[in-house]
């Protein structure tokens, strides 16, 4: 039983030091529509390429643009490209096209040897962009009148080379509450903010695809999407090469200026979590695994520790008071994390329930991804071979396609 104290002694001091770096980062976590663009820009603002990838995106691609047509922000273009959609995506943007100057529609080529379908529609975007600044957004975003400013004045006032800013992730059914806020609760809590741009070390950077902006010597300068095609979680290592190539690189609470609905029901969190949760980790079961068995034994752990020690076991009221000690500790970071990020604030109850999602899609990436047909998502396949680091790709009529490189 003494042993049994101590464990739960160490869990309550670990989770006391993620929550002390987790207040850090709170402060660190700088609200983007604090910066304004000075009078000399806004006096001759430089052109900014607004760059769209879009696959059978019908239901969101309009909102997005004419969100983008709105911006206080007064020289920029809107460059869409079709990724060989099979929807009514391209017409839509044509039409829109036809009304706006500033907006211009490519079709994607298709999609050649090593490439992730993503990577290969920035690439492509990348290609017809003229402005001094690239911003790289999802078809399913929405930006508010400032975001262009705003981002382009945090860019400038900062100092920085590039920056991604972390939109607000709109959540309404049960299912995507347990699973979409993991992402930036595990961002907040675990990555030290304060070495993200002081230091050069690419571990200490992370970023999330649904919104970023480069200097364009920046995007070019890493080799841009091209430096990461065949990585399913891009905007991580394109965070990643960006510092680990020298240049500035930060994230900023972008909550005000863009949100995003990233999935609807539980199919899609089910699958698009599917996606990447396996090659969060390299595609390296064993770290997987230790990462899982990490956020049950401090996530998890607790939560039914305390009910099987309060009712069934009776244990020593200082077992008892570490435990709550510790359910308090993650309970009063999710409310402060809800309050910053505007998520349902109850739901700090349902950590647990959270975390049991969170194991269960992982396993199921891992097994799609090793042993199964695939991950399916917009129409490709993406599959991790057994005893292989090769990717391969199929596209919509089922026949293997392409093979390229997991590494």
């Amino acid at each position: 039983m003494e042993l049994f104290l101590l464990y739960q002694y160490f869990i309550a001091l670990i989770l006391f030091i993620l929550f002390i770096n987790f207040i850090f980062n709170h402060f660190l976590f700088k609200d983007i529509t604090i910066f304004k663009l000075s009078d000399e820009i806004k006096n001759n603002p430089p052109l900014v390429s607004i760059l769209i990838p879009a696959r059978n995106e019908e239901k969101n691609i309009q909102r997005c643009l004419k969100a983008f047509l709105k911006q206080d922000y007064p020289n920029f273009e809107i460059i869409v490209l079709d990724d060989n959609s099979t929807d009514d995506t391209y017409n839509i943007v044509k039409k829109l096209s036809e009304k706006n100057k500033n907006i211009k529609i490519y079709k994607g080529k298709r999609l050649p040897a090593g490439w992730l379908g993503k990577n290969f529609a920035c690439h492509q975007l990348s290609r017809y962009a003229k402005g001094e600044y690239l911003i790289f957004t999802d078809a399913d975003t929405y930006h508010l009148p400032n975001s262009i400013s705003c981002a382009l004045a945090a860019l400038i006032n900062n100092n920085l080379d590039a920056l991604c800013p972390i939109p607000r992730e709109i959540m309404v059914t049960i299912h995507e509450r347990m699973v979409i806020p993991f992402m930036n609760f595990a961002i907040l809590l675990f990555m030290p903010f304060a070495l993200i741009k002081k230091s050069k070390n690419p571990l200490f950077a992370t970023g999330v695809g649904q919104y970023f902006i480069f200097k364009r010597e920046t995007y070019f300068g890493i080799g841009g999407h091209a430096a990461v095609k065949g990585k399913i979680l891009e905007d991580v290592h394109i965070a990643k090469k960006t510092k680990e190539m020298g240049y500035k690189y930060m994230i900023f609470d972008g909550s005000k200026i863009v949100s995003c609905r990233m999935y609807k029901n539980f199919k899609e969190v089910f699958l698009g979590y599917s996606k990447f949760l396996f090659s969060a980790f390299d595609y390296n079961a064993f770290m997987m695994t230790i990462a899982l068995g990490f956020f049950a034994l401090f996530f998890l752990l607790p939560y039914i520790f305390l009910p099987a020690g309060l009712f069934l076991y009776h244990w020593p009221r200082e077992i008892i008071s570490s435990i709550i000690v510790q359910i308090s500790i993650i309970s009063i970071i999710k409310i402060i994390n809800a309050l910053r990020l505007k998520e349902r604030i109850l739901d700090f109850l349902l950590v647990p329930v959270s975390i049991i999602y969170i194991i269960i899609i992982a396993i199921n990436s891992y097994f799609q991804s090793k042993f199964g047909v695939g991950i399916y998502w917009k129409g490709r396949t993406y599959q991790a071979e057994s005893n292989s680091d090769e990717l391969s790709i199929v596209e919509n009529d089922d026949v293997k396609l392409k093979t390229g490189k997991l590494h």
